[in-house]
């Protein structure tokens, strides 16, 4: 840093918590580490360390994927079973002509 300029401060951190938030109800036990880790960037914003913010918002961010990914593939595979189960039941009344 040169004499007479200010510091620039260093850019913000995206802390992720609108995703884990959402996350949360597609798969809780992947959300809650990802909630815990996107509560973490912003005090550690504000204490200088800005290496450690960006690495818990990368945490965040990854725990907030992997239960967005499980929570959303549980989901469709919860939707097939029900879907063929329907399918199922309406080809097997046919066959048996009710």
């Amino acid at each position: 840093m040169q004499p007479g300029y200010p510091s620039q401060p260093p850019a913000q951190v995206d802390n992720n918590m609108t995703m884990s938030i959402v996350a949360i109800f597609l798969f809780w036990p992947l959300a809650i580490p990802a909630i815990i880790n996107a509560s973490k960037v912003n005090p550690l914003l504000q204490q200088g360390d800005y290496a450690g913010a960006q690495a818990a918002a990368a945490e965040s961010k990854k725990w907030s994927k992997w239960a967005l990914i499980v929570g959303l593939s549980l989901w469709g595979i919860s939707l097939l079973c029900c879907l063929g189960s329907v399918v199922l039941s309406a080809a097997s009344n046919s066959a048996l002509g009710y």
